[in-house]
């Protein structure tokens, strides 16, 4: 496939322009691309029609599925493929390339320990066409990344605000996401396995259900307090307990400069409250989209 009709394609996707000319050469996107066009599947139908939700390893721990795929019902979506997903760092720079390079160095690191954890929970979920596109509307329902802007209402509302960087959920901000995200998690051949579970538009909730279990199997389920994540490393490394956000920081700090091993989940909820999660004097390559961008840019 030519330039030409990729940049249309994805004009027709997502509403900014610095997006598209990004995407005109993200490997993921034109791989998923010419995937769909080599099995005779619209492209812009697929990524409008589509949607994909990531359960992260913090919703694991915190045996979020369940409530995940009732939400899921309740709001007008349906799951059509599930997936258990192995992550680890790579994975997660894929995900955020384009927004990480305003990341914290220590919100990198967690974020290393976090997909340690556990195996991830994909599902692919489907609802009808409309404006915004499916991917927009779930992202807009899901709730902000930020916990006190999250809403009543909203997935992440409903699973817990907890801190920043442990908010359980990810989707594509829009359907140009959607088809660079399929890539980033699946090969050609599971690809086409989801392709063609998702073309049969069955309900596939309670597979979602089985691998959420087996999912919880692997990891014991804990708690999100940062009392308890600082009682406990304190423990363990045998000093009181600081009363400052600037004290936990250092002492973590100090902690991982002497190559201490410290328990990774304590370290992750502890340090998700006490360390910058921005840093902001870096551009950010792409914003993200919300639902009034999609509207406003539509004729």
């Amino acid at each position: 496939m030519t330039a030409d009709p990729v940049r249309t394609l994805l004009s027709a996707l997502t509403p900014s322009r610095a997006k598209v000319e990004a995407y005109l050469g993200d490997t993921y996107v034109l791989e998923t691309v010419e995937h769909l066009e080599r099995l005779g599947v619209d492209a812009t139908g697929f990524a409008r029609e589509h949607s994909l939700l990531l359960l992260k390893p913090d919703a694991i721990v915190a045996r979020a599925v369940e409530p995940t795929l009732e939400w899921l019902g309740d709001n007008g979506f349906r799951v059509v493929a599930a997936r258990r997903v192995a992550v680890d760092r790579h994975v997660a720079r894929a995900l955020w390339y384009y927004a990480w390079n305003i990341a914290s160095p220590e919100r990198r690191r967690l974020a290393d320990l976090l997909v340690g954890i556990s195996d991830v929970l994909l599902l692919v979920v489907h609802a009808p066409d409309g404006e915004p596109p499916v991917p927009v509307r779930l992202t807009a329902a899901k709730g902000a990344t930020d916990p006190r802007k999250r809403r009543p209402g909203e997935l992440r509302h409903l699973l817990g605000r907890h801190s920043y960087l442990l908010n359980l959920v990810h989707s594509p901000d829009d359907p140009a996401d959607v088809l660079r995200e399929l890539a980033i998690y699946f090969d050609e051949r599971e690809r086409t396995g989801v392709f063609e579970q998702a073309a049969a538009r069955l309900d596939r909730t309670g597979e979602a259900a089985v691998l959420g279990h087996e999912l919880y199997a692997t990891v014991p389920a804990r708690g999100f307090d940062r009392a308890d994540a600082l009682t406990r490393l304190c423990g363990e490394l045998g000093v009181p307990e600081p009363d400052s956000d600037a004290d936990c920081a250092r002492l973590l700090e100090t902690a991982w400069s002497a190559g201490r091993d410290l328990d990774p989940w304590s370290l992750i909820v502890l340090g998700s409250y006490v360390f910058p999660m921005r840093v902001g004097t870096r551009a950010q390559t792409l914003r993200p989209i919300s639902a009034h961008d999609w509207l406003e840019a539509r004729p």
